[in-house]
């Protein structure tokens, strides 16, 4: 391996070794203070979507997995770990792909994926937390649309974070 190539993988791996313990950092914050631990988790996707940016290909999926790994055995309070881990770690490596489909696809397949994620959320906290029974089922509807506009709104605010950084600020960091 050539000392230049090396130089850039050393670059590449500390960079992202920082961006995962940054990562761990918000995570705990949620962790924490329990009023933060949603928005933790999606200010901690954005210590994906950098890497995704940068260097593409794998390298963001080994961020998310660090991400996510780390905080679910380190954090006392589990549930931002889990919220990163079932969607908002993995969900804008999937939204860099599925931008490049039609509108009416793309938003399809954005929707079925976060359906399935909140599902899968939902359930693991009703019968982790609450032994399988439900006691206010009016109350699960309406955080589910409340979710459902949340997430168009995350959406949204990803693709505009995604254009700040890539105009504003990847020159900054000097990668290109």
């Amino acid at each position: 391996m050539k000392r230049k190539d090396r130089h850039a993988s050393i670059k590449r791996l500390t960079f992202c070794a920082m961006l995962v313990a940054l990562g761990v950092i918000f995570l705990g914050i949620g962790a924490l203070i329990e009023v933060l631990d949603i928005s933790m988790a999606v200010i901690a996707s954005i210590c994906v979507i950098i890497p995704m940016i940068e260097y593409g290909k794998g390298t963001p999926w080994m961020v998310y997995a660090a991400i996510s790994v780390l905080s679910l055995l380190l954090l006392p309070n589990k549930f931002p770990a889990a919220l990163f881990a079932l969607f908002a770690g993995f969900y804008p490596i999937l939204k860099e792909k599925l931008e490049r489909k039609n509108t009416v696809i793309r938003w399809i397949l954005k929707e079925l994926i976060f359906n399935i994620s909140l599902a899968i959320i939902v359930l693991l906290y009703f019968f982790l937390f609450f032994k399988g029974t439900i006691q206010v089922p009016w109350m699960i509807a309406v955080a589910i649309i409340l979710a459902e506009l949340v997430f168009i709104l995350y959406d949204k605010a990803i693709s505009k974070l995604i254009r700040i950084y890539v105009m504003e600020f990847r020159h900054r960091l000097k990668f290109k």
